[in-house]
């Protein structure tokens, strides 16, 4: 296991980055005729695409891919690329002499970190789906989390630069559950081992204001600026697409436990989850979902812990070593 999202078999994870307009994409792909898939969209700021498509009660139970990306609403432009991508290789679902790519995407806010003019598009979901592999999956501030940043109450810049983060357990049969995320928050990161804040909004002599307690003194979010965490849950268990929905739903557990606040009316927070049956049985959903939540926690915080600095926002690594 190489301890990402890629553990899941079935899956293949591709990225293109931008560093120096300070955004991406990542596109995470789905082998042969798809996976089973679900959503839960809890915060109040989303920028997605095809969700409805997820419903339990609609007649897809597959889809093809799923695109993360920055760029704000701009970058769903990048579908169109993946789209093209799957396309030329025969992948979709079949209607009459056409197949026609299923693809999932959410956006992120990050367009006042480096170059607001230059966001993910066609072309850019065509070069994520070239770089796609089943190796471990690179993260930090790569793909859709190379212009991420946590804590914005004061400012975009007081942020601390985040990026992308993945993880992935092994359960008992054979199960693999895992989780990327790109972690954009509004709200601060902590580690919930220690309750250690590892990113929010920096103060000038060092350390963090706590997000939720400056929220209760001045009653007010104006500061915030629009955000969103982004995820990919997934597991080789079969599941139906009402347990994959109920996956994705109890995943967000894992964004509860690691991002305060979260879910706010500033951000876009959207977990997608996917399951490839390739283990070949099916699994109790309850364990598959709190496994999810538990792999998600994880993955933020090697989002923040693997981020480096960019556009002069510094990561938690570079104040923690300063």
């Amino acid at each position: 296991m190489n301890g990402t999202l890629t553990d899941v078999r079935g899956l293949s994870v591709g990225h293109w980055t931008d560093t120096e307009a300070a955004t991406g994409c990542t596109v995470v792909l789905c082998d042969g005729e798809g996976a089973v898939a679900g959503v839960d969209v809890r915060g109040s700021a989303p920028g997605t695409r095809e969700t409805d498509l997820l419903d339990p009660v609609n007649a897809a139970q597959r889809i093809h891919a799923v695109l993360i990306g920055g760029g704000s609403a701009f970058g769903l432009d990048a579908c169109g690329g993946v789209m093209r991508w799957l396309e030329a290789r025969g992948r979709g679902v079949e209607v009459g002499p056409l197949r026609v790519p299923l693809v999932c995407a959410a956006v992120l806010f990050d367009l006042p970190v480096g170059r607001a003019d230059v966001r993910p598009d066609a072309a850019a979901g065509e070069a994520a789906c070239d770089a796609a592999s089943t190796a471990a999956v690179p993260q930090g501030s790569v793909g859709a989390g190379t212009g991420a940043a946590v804590g914005k109450m004061l400012g975009f810049e007081h942020a601390t630069k985040s990026g992308l983060g993945s993880a992935s357990l092994r359960l008992a049969g054979g199960i693999t559950v895992a989780a990327l995320v790109v972690v954009n928050a509004a709200g601060d990161v902590v580690d919930p081992a220690n309750g250690v804040v590892l990113a929010g909004p920096r103060l000038a002599g060092g350390g963090f204001v706590r997000t939720s307690e400056w929220l209760r003194e001045h009653a007010s979010a104006i500061g915030l600026g629009a955000s969103t965490t982004l995820a990919v849950v997934a597991t080789d268990a079969v599941l139906t697409k009402p347990e994959a929905s109920k996956m994705a739903q109890m995943a967000h557990d894992g964004l509860a436990r690691t991002i305060d606040p979260v879910h706010t009316m500033l951000d876009g927070d959207t977990v997608f989850a996917l399951a490839t049956g390739a283990a070949g049985v099916a699994a109790d959903v309850t364990t598959i979902g709190a496994a999810a939540a538990t792999a998600l926690a994880q993955a933020v915080l090697a989002a923040v812990r693997t981020a480096t600095g960019l556009a002069g926002l510094p990561s938690a690594s570079d104040l923690a070593a300063g």
